[in-house]
């Protein structure tokens, strides 16, 4: 049982430190150039307002009743069959594999920090050449990067829940906040920031395509760190009197925003300097570092700025992907958190190393499976398959297998019987249809 809570703040800021992620400031504007701009920032957020918010208030439902793990979550909660569900609470065996390659990514973010200091590439052909020997054929420096991300994620976790993730975020998501919001003030100075603001929010729906509004649905379900045990067990560690509608609320709002900044500042030096938007997952490791070249000592400072404020939201997301698992490997086996952390970090370091040698030119070869390499299997196994499973058991657990009058007597003193009513529908039957539609088209389109 969790006895460590969160304090209002505290907890507000940890969920949204897991909902903004690499996704917000990395992923988002790069789809968002590939798909057409503001019809697909329009679904999006439609999709947050009606399927990400009503998954996010239901895995905090769940947490806050349980007191524990997802798997007790899970087990306790259910009004029937509870042998049988408790093993839904594996989900989060999903956030072990994404743990394992998100720390590479967030390795190459902290690199290029380092590199933001030095003369930035003059050209798209330059930073692409130096991002793609580090990823291919830097072995040892890559090594050291991940290693230096994956401790610092686990000495953080190892503080615990107040000393450690809760100050951890009081500290990065303000900071990451007032960075992202400082480039964005500067970015309105320029002459991109119009074009960029059309771009982003004026919808074009002949640019939108059924892949597109998929892709839209799909970003918005995974942006908010669900269906992996991560809100749940945050949720575990509620304070007693919280509004749990005004806080799911306010990082849904905070996750939303601080994606539509990143997209403005990003689009707005593309426009700029007339480059287009639909450069793929390389628009931040290698469009915006040559872009910011021009700009001389001020270009080293925004990157250097940017690529902190990404490294910020990276570690926010992986320290809440291996809180859940430290927490049911605590409660179930009575071992330590440290002794927890060590079992966890043995094995995820291990799926890591392979997943950064499969980019490796030389050894490659050794860690490809199925024409896959490991790096892409781990992505492909849980942004297609165990996270949208994740979603879709939180949805039907919550709608059809719990009392509805548990519900109730927690929510409405937070909200009225109508917006109860909205969300039990949209958890029973939109949430589900909306999952299930993104993960049929990762799987089969």
């Amino acid at each position: 049982m969790n006895t460590i809570r969160f304090g209002r703040l505290g907890f507000i800021l940890a969920a949204a430190g897991s909902a903004v992620g690499l996704g917000n400031v990395w992923k988002f504007p790069y789809m968002t150039g590939e798909n057409g701009g503001g019809a697909f920032v329009l679904i999006y957020l439609l999709t947050i307002t009606f399927i990400g918010l009503s998954l996010f208030l239901a895995e905090t439902v769940m947490g806050r009743l349980s007191r524990g793990d997802t798997v007790t979550a899970f087990e306790t909660l259910a009004k029937t069959h509870q042998n049988y569900w408790k093993y839904a609470g594996f989900i989060i065996i999903t956030g072990v594999l994404i743990l394992a390659f998100y720390t590479v990514v967030i390795g190459w973010i902290l690199k290029y920090v380092v590199l933001s200091f030095q003369t930035l590439p003059s050209t798209v052909e330059v930073a692409g050449g130096l991002f793609g020997g580090m990823v291919t054929t830097d072995t040892y420096g890559q090594l050291g990067y991940f290693t230096l991300a994956f401790v610092l994620c686990f000495w953080i976790v190892s503080r615990g829940v107040k000393a450690g993730i809760e100050k951890v975020n009081l500290f990065m998501m303000p900071l990451l906040i007032l960075i992202l919001l400082t480039l964005l003030l500067y970015a309105m100075s320029l002459s991109g920031f119009g074009e960029a603001f059309s771009f982003l929010f004026k919808p074009d729906f002949s640019k939108l395509h059924s892949s597109s509004v998929l892709a839209a649905v799909g970003h918005a379900f995974f942006t908010l760190s669900l269906g992996m045990g991560s809100i749940m067990t945050y949720g575990a560690s509620l304070p007693e009197k919280e509004n749990l509608f005004r806080s799911s609320i306010m990082v849904a709002f905070i996750d939303t925003a601080i994606a539509l900044v990143a997209g403005m500042v990003i689009f707005t030096f593309l426009f700029h300097f007339g480059a287009q938007p639909t450069q793929g997952p390389g628009l931040v490791f290698v469009s915006l570092p040559a872009l910011l070249s021009s700009f001389g000592l001020l270009g080293n400072i925004i990157a250097i700025a940017f690529f902190t404020a990404l490294a910020f939201a990276g570690i926010t997301s992986a320290v809440s992907i291996i809180e859940p698992v430290v927490m049911y490997i605590t409660n179930r086996f009575n071992l330590s958190r440290m002794k927890a952390l060590l079992i966890l970090g043995v094995m995820t370091y291990g799926m890591g190393v392979l997943a950064l040698m499969s980019n490796i030119e030389t050894l490659k070869a050794s860690v490809t499976f199925f024409g896959k390499g490991f790096f892409d299997i781990l992505d492909f196994m849980s942004s297609s398959i165990m996270l949208p499973l994740g979603g879709m058991l939180v949805a039907l657990f919550v709608g059809f297998f719990m009392e509805k009058q548990t519900l109730q007597t927690l929510l409405l003193p937070y909200m009225s019987k109508r917006l109860f009513a909205i969300w039990y529908l949209s958890i029973r039957y939109v949430t589900p249809v909306g999952v299930l539609c993104v993960m049929l088209n990762k799987l089969f389109f």
